[in-house]
């Protein structure tokens, strides 16, 4: 495997909410080999609020995240779905308008700092399905999770936009189901597993966000999965956190236990339950654990 190394960018949320999901993170890559390095002077991306309201702001904010990067040589990877949607945008927007990257930099160059347009930005998934590689990570594989069906659930910025993102299919991927039977489990196929988990709604009307929530995990549930996997820290939130609500808002139990990618990897790969942080988790994997 060829020498991995990234500019690692957490987000905001795997260093708060969810911070078993930024730590398993760590702790995996250091045992596949792939060095994260630290972006010490990054910012926030802006979460995709910035889009509308201030768009020369959101721009330049993330701007200044790929001149980091830049001057580390080194392309970008994010374990939050969200920035690497926002993040990816932006990006694609500065190389196809180079109008719009000559006016950054000149915002850009009041901090020292300039941005050529040469960053990558790739998740996690993507990172094992292709830097990685299958072949490889199934080598690491020591604890092969045979007794699991797991329902993969992509989130929607892993996929949307497609011309910004464009690593798999928006509507029929295939990166999630592959890591997940490289690790010996069982993919069970569902039709949310590309749709919203509810996240965006949360804050406008709380009662249809639990009914979404509510609506993928039963979806799952109800084609025999055992457990969840998603590689965005967001949709964890929902899925997890947010997972009684959900029960309370549709009268029905669920207890669909939820992983981040980085847990459900460190496990196949012999790592113990206390490393992978699954005592944070509010709906326990215990039972499913062997």
């Amino acid at each position: 495997m060829a020498e991995l190394k990234y500019a690692y960018y957490p987000g905001c949320a795997s260093q708060s909410m969810t911070i078993e999901a930024n730590d398993t993170t760590r702790i995996v890559a250091k045992a596949l080999g792939i060095e994260l390095h630290e972006m010490p002077r990054a910012n926030c991306c802006g979460a995709g609020l910035l889009t509308d309201y201030d768009y020369p702001l959101y721009i330049a904010l993330n701007a200044r995240i790929f001149a980091e990067a830049e001057q580390m040589g080194m392309d970008i990877m994010t374990i939050c779905s969200t920035c690497l949607m926002v993040m990816s945008t932006a990006n694609r927007d500065l190389r196809n308008d180079p109008a719009l990257l000559e006016r950054t930099n000149e915002v850009l160059g009041k901090a020292g700092l300039h941005y050529s347009g040469n960053v990558g930005i790739k998740q996690l998934l993507w990172v094992l399905a292709e830097d990685v590689g299958l072949a490889e990570l199934g080598k690491r594989v020591v604890k092969p999770l045979n007794w699991l069906k797991v329902a993969p659930f992509y989130g929607c910025h892993s996929l949307r936009p497609s011309d910004a993102l464009g690593f798999d299919d928006p509507m029929k991927p295939k990166s999630l189901e592959a890591v997940i039977r490289t690790l010996g489990a069982e993919s069970v196929e569902y039709a949310g597993k590309t749709k919203c988990c509810g996240f965006q709604v949360d804050l406008v009307t709380e009662e249809t966000a639990e009914e979404m929530t509510a609506k993928r995990l039963i979806e799952a549930k109800d084609r025999g999965a055992d457990c969840m996997v998603t590689p965005c820290p967001f949709c964890h939130i929902n899925l997890d956190n947010y997972q009684g609500l959900s029960e309370k808002r549709v009268s029905r139990k669920i207890n669909v236990p939820v992983f981040h990618l980085a847990q459900l990897v460190g496990l196949a790969m012999g790592l113990t339950p206390h490393e992978m942080g699954l005592s944070r988790h509010l709906v326990s994997p215990e039972r499913i654990i062997r």
